[in-house]
């Protein structure tokens, strides 16, 4: 029968160049033990000289060993190793046996290591290198940063499944499924959360190692993301008379398409998309973000509305996918950033000249098939997958590919660039190339998975309207082209347009709200992400709705307030009146004139200040009332109101700090080396009150079997080590990560200020059954 055992525990690790450290028998006594996922660039100083493109962080090769043992009777089994994703150019090796390269960091890879692996100790390596630091446009991590998972399953087995609704009626729904075995006969059923099966295939066919079959399933709860029902899919093979595998497979019965004058519907019902786009990681954990805090970052996207992801601009971890699955959240997949021509790199800040040119173009023509083909086949039974993108920008004018026609359209989105840039030389790349490239990848995708359609983000429509690449796809993704919606609505009315990438301005929103053949919106970002950073000391892209710290912004609020019914405020405040510059304190000087925002889907707004009215506001579908007022300290209170209905809000001055406070994602911790709490740290004064002028540094201490990850205070021009177990607090709060310890029993959490404030936080870590 099928086992599957990760591999992510007891790894050895050396950064830099290691002779024959593939050879099984290489002396590793003297590595770094590690776990995985592992992200080795965070580990190191932040650099001037790296790259401003990927966070100014260094990279360089890593070396990876770890040992594994296999029961005596492996005769006759197949075996497997599945790595999540290495960045990259890795290098695999099983008992000194070479087992291939993957240039992709982003790519799910397996490989078949039957006849390799060996009854007792097997050597597993792994070599990854980032030499060429300016090789993408955002931060991409270094080294095995998604975990990795062996595969024992009887000669007789499930090979691959692809599964999907393709009816939808009243009272019930048909599901088609496809798989590969290697031999034997197959079963199919469907049970629902209780075990219990609802749906058996009545007739299989199977030709060869091909089978096909039909499920009935009547009444099915449907997943949409108000209600996202899972159920699994059992996929169980006999040979000769005896099960030798079962697969378990969680799906969720839905159906989708998309309307040129309707837009977006789910289960026939019109489901206008609210989404955000996301980058894959988190601040001070890099690229190796586990489950947990992505489960944190997703859910309060959703509670500002969200209904939508589109995961930038490559595949991300499966894992993630599932969370999505059980959450409700709908996703757009996409493959890549670049095709055959390479994007210009900025490393000295975002747009400033020289570019470096470095990337994905360089290994495209060999893997793209590979690498798009592996992404639609691991990720087609998701039930969230909504669209495939094939890329993202690649039509940018350029960069590299050019058109004769880009200098004389108006609305040029290259006016800031420096005259180089935006002259046309006819010795580059013509944009003629890319709907041949576009063809090509989505015969790919359809040859896999018809049941989706597939998009592409555009950066300038109007070009890719000339060169016929915007008609390749089904949906035409724009990408900050508001103003090209409706006179492309008329002049191709049988495009689906998408705001596969959006601004944060309400504009761009109502954009979307009043067109119905808008399917909806993808605003850039749901979070900050390190990389493209705008120059030194600056490591992160600010334009995230959520910090890196996966604490929520002024901006947060107003999204919520735009996209959420259920009737909400939230007070904001700054000195210059930029939204960009915007807290939740309320301490300035007396008398400074201070600009306060309201952020609420109310009709209107009443602003006190120390019980003082300052007048009513009204409330437009910019969802923002505003005010200017000289400061004076206490309590600055709003009341919103809609119809007979109102909601409140509050700044309160905050004192002096007093209090160090400490507050766990979890009550208790499984003893078992790998599952991650994350520690809120707050800075209060004595009445409890956040306080968000007076930062320090915080120093944190284990005490115990637990392991410090680092601390995350989402300041984007922090330059303390990530490694460091001090960071100061940014707007009196920071996050500090740990990682439990293999021994139950209770660990215990210090921490302290330069200025004497201290903080102790105990945690039970309990046996794990089994």
């Amino acid at each position: 029968m099928r086992q599957m055992i990760e591999l992510n525990r007891n790894w050895r690790f050396h950064l830099g160049e290691a002779e024959n450290a593939s050879y099984k028998g290489y002396d590793d006594r003297a590595w770094r033990t590690i776990c995985l996922p592992h992200d080795w660039s965070v580990e190191l100083p932040f650099d001037q000289v790296c790259s401003s493109g990927t966070g100014y962080l260094p990279g360089g090769v890593g070396w990876y060993r770890t040992t594994f043992t296999l029961p005596e009777d492996i005769s006759g089994k197949h075996v497997s190793i599945r790595f999540g994703g290495v960045y990259h150019n890795s290098r695999c090796y099983l008992n000194s046996h070479y087992l291939g390269m993957r240039p992709y960091g982003y790519s799910s890879f397996t490989y078949d290591v039957t006849g390799r692996a060996v009854p007792g100790e097997n050597v597993l390596c792994v070599r990854a290198e980032h030499l060429h630091l300016a090789d993408s446009r955002w931060f991409t991590g270094a080294g095995i940063y998604r975990g990795v998972t062996l595969t024992l399953t009887d000669a007789a087995h499930v090979r691959d499944v692809y599964a999907r609704t393709i009816q939808l009626r009243d009272g019930w729904a048909q599901i088609a499924v496809d798989a590969t075995l290697s031999i034997g006969t197959l079963q199919v059923s469907l049970c629902n959360a209780q075990g219990e099966t609802v749906a058996s295939a009545a007739a299989v066919t199977q030709t060869g190692r091909t089978v096909k079959a039909l499920l009935t399933v009547q009444n099915p709860s449907l997943w949409s993301p108000e209600t996202p029902t899972l159920y699994t899919l059992c996929c169980t093979v006999t040979n000769h008379g005896q099960q030798t595998d079962a697969l378990h497979i969680p799906f969720g019965v839905r159906v989708c398409r998309f309307d040129p004058e309707q837009g977006f519907f789910l289960n026939d019902v019109s489901c206008k998309l609210k989404g955000v786009c996301l980058h894959h990681d988190a601040g001070v954990l890099g690229a190796a973000v586990p489950q947990s805090v992505w489960k944190t970052r997703l859910e309060k996207l959703m509670a500002a509305g969200c209904n939508a992801v589109r995961f930038s601009h490559n595949p991300t971890d499966a894992g993630v996918l599932d969370l999505c699955d059980q959450l409700g959240l709908l996703v757009i997949d996409e493959a890549f950033d670049e095709w055959e021509g390479c994007k210009n790199k900025w490393w000295r800040g975002h747009n400033v000249n020289p570019p470096k040119h470095y990337g994905y173009a360089d290994d495209f023509p060999q893997w793209y098939e590979k690498d798009l083909q592996d992404m639609v086949r691991r990720d087609r039974n998701h039930a969230c997958v909504i669209l495939w993108s094939i890329g993202n920008e690649v039509d940018y004018p350029n960069d590299p590919y050019v058109h004769e026609a880009f200098q004389s359209m108006t609305g040029n989105n290259d006016a800031n660039k420096a005259a180089e840039d935006r002259r046309h030389d006819p010795n580059r790349p013509h944009a003629s190339r890319l709907p041949q490239i576009a063809l090509e990848l989505v015969r790919i995708v359809r040859q896999l998975d018809p049941s989706r359609a597939v998009t592409t983000a555009l950066a300038y429509p109007a070009l890719s309207n000339l060169t016929g690449l915007s008609d390749t796809v089904d949906v035409a993704g724009y990408n900050y082209m508001e103003a090209r919606y409706a006179q492309d609505h008329a002049a191709y009315p049988a495009r689906v347009i998408l705001g596969t990438e959006n601004s944060t301005t309400a504009d761009a929103w109502l954009a979307v709200k009043h067109l119905p053949y808008v399917a909806g919106q993808f605003i850039w970002t749901g979070a900050d992400f390190l990389g493209e950073a705008q120059g030194w000391p600056i490591r992160v892209s600010q334009a995230g709705l959520l910090t890196t710290a996966n604490h929520e912004k002024p901006l947060y609020y107003h999204r919520r307030a735009l996209w959420r019914e259920t009737l909400c405020a939230k007070l904001a405040a700054s000195l210059t009146g930029n939204t960009a510059d915007e807290d939740f304190g309320w301490r300035y000087t007396p008398g400074e004139s201070v600009t306060v925002s309201c952020y609420t889907n109310a009709a209107q707004a009443t602003l006190y200040l120390n019980g003082k009215a300052l007048g009513v506001a009204p409330v437009g579908e910019d969802a923002r009332a505003v005010w200017t007022l000289a400061f004076e300290a206490g309590e600055l209170r709003v009341v919103c109101a809609r119809g007979i209905d109102t909601v409140e809000d509050r700044l309160l001055t905050a004192g002096e700090p007093a209090v160090l406070s400490l507050q766990c994602s979890c009550e208790t911790l499984p003893a078992d080396g790998q599952s991650i709490a994350a520690v809120e740290i707050r800075i209060l004064d004595a009445a409890g009150q956040l306080v968000t002028h007076a930062d320090e540094p915080v120093t944190v201490q284990m005490i115990g079997d637990i392991t410090l990850l680092g601390i995350e205070n989402g300041n984007p021009q922090d330059m303390t080590m990530f490694a460091s177990h001090a960071r100061p607090t940014w707007r009196g709060r920071a996050v500090a990560y740990l990682r439990a310890g293999d021994m139950p029993g209770l660990v215990e959490i210090a921490a302290w200020t330069r200025s004497g404030l201290k903080a102790t936080l105990r945690l039970p870590q309990q046996p794990i059954s089994g």
